[in-house]
């Protein structure tokens, strides 16, 4: 697994900072073949299509989820080397960030 810099990590950041794109992300998660259209995401969502491609290709540029051609379709999937990158960057970003008790402190 390749580590995220900085940037990519403020990419993604930024890609899953709207309640939208988070819905985006389970509706493929779930998708039992791995991969769905964006029909597949706009059923899901009140949204027009055209507002779900600007969500969808927002998660792309991050490189969040990734792009099959189907024929006349693109089917999106989930880029699971990055999600997993991104879990592992969170865990140490957040994990250098917790506050130093006051009996460490101490210490």
């Amino acid at each position: 697994m390749q580590p995220l810099n900085d940037d990519d990590i403020a990419n993604m950041m930024r890609a899953l900072g709207h309640p939208v794109r988070l819905n985006i992300l389970r509706i493929v998660a779930r998708d039992r073949q791995g991969e769905c259209c964006c029909t597949d995401v706009t059923q899901c969502l009140p949204l027009a299509q055209s507002t779900v491609s600007q969500h969808i290709k927002v998660l792309l540029e991050a490189g969040l989820i990734e792009r099959q051609s189907r024929g006349t379709r693109n089917c999106y999937s989930l880029r699971a080397d990055r999600l997993a990158a991104f879990d592992a960057a969170t865990q140490r970003l957040f994990s250098g960030l917790s506050p130093v008790s006051s009996l460490e402190e101490t210490a």
